[in-house]
């Protein structure tokens, strides 16, 4: 295990994850994340399939691993009219196709915390952003309990524009989803009191609409539609105004 305290730091190079790190992707994301992730989104990431990602790795070691993933984030290219902030870019309403990148899973093995390394491929991503142009922000969900989350996030001068009640429903119990977002190529949150009037309505309405899908689901005695979740980390359906996590069917950035 490696010392961060150490005067010998490791040399750590970026670069796309790729078909042979699907066995190392597997094993890092099954000891960092409480959620087992279906063998489709591994095989997703590695073959590039609608998922843009970057691995970190270890080229100064001596053995045969110094191409081995010891980090990754993984994300996903999703338009703005389909997104849970679709009312934050109103205000471009002369822009029909502006899209967002969504950050699906984020981690270093442990022996590799305090490096840099999260940062670094959080830049990576936000590089990525800035370089479509018409992509407006980064954004993620982070579950309301991870506190190391959403000091890391803020930190990373990322905006947190809403609290989404009830977001996850994680083995019987609710929680709160913190929404983050890094604006780019000129997005920005609302300014003007008619925007942040429009704003809190549409958050309003998807209280209501939360609480009403509970009342029926408890009427009905039938599970809800599962949707996406991450460390704050989840992957679902980017449509969906909550994210239910039960047992092996989830994909999650909590």
């Amino acid at each position: 295990m490696l010392d961060p305290r150490s005067e010998i730091y490791p040399t750590i190079e970026y670069r796309p994850i790729q078909p042979s790190d699907l066995e190392a992707l597997e094993k890092i994301h099954l000891a960092l994340f409480p959620i087992r992730y279906e063998r489709e989104f591994f095989l997703n990431v590695v073959n590039g399939h609608g998922i843009v990602s970057w691995g970190a790795v270890d080229t100064s070691r001596s053995d045969d691993r110094r191409d081995e993933i010891i980090g990754f984030v993984t994300t996903r290219m999703i338009a703005a009219k389909d997104s849970e902030i679709e009312d934050l870019f109103r205000y471009n309403s002369s822009r029909k196709d502006l899209t967002l990148v969504y950050i699906l899973t984020l981690g270093v093995v442990d022996s590799y915390r305090n490096l840099g390394i999260a940062s670094s491929l959080v830049r990576e991503v936000v590089k990525y952003a800035a370089s479509i142009s018409n992509c407006r922000g980064v954004y993620l969900h982070v579950i309301s309990y991870n506190q190391p989350a959403i000091r890391f996030y803020k930190k990373m001068l990322f905006k947190l524009v809403r609290r989404l009640p009830l977001f996850y429903y994680i083995k019987g119990q609710h929680y709160d989803s913190y929404l983050f977002v890094y604006y780019v190529n000129g997005g920005r949150s609302p300014c003007s009191p008619l925007e942040i009037v429009t704003s809190f309505v549409v958050d309003f309405r998807a209280f209501v609409k939360m609480l009403v899908a509970k009342f029926w689901t408890k009427e009905d005695h039938c599970n809800p539609r599962w949707a996406r979740c991450q460390e704050s980390n989840t992957l679902l359906s980017p449509q969906t105004n909550k994210r239910i996590i039960s047992g092996d069917n989830t994909r999650c950035h909590v």
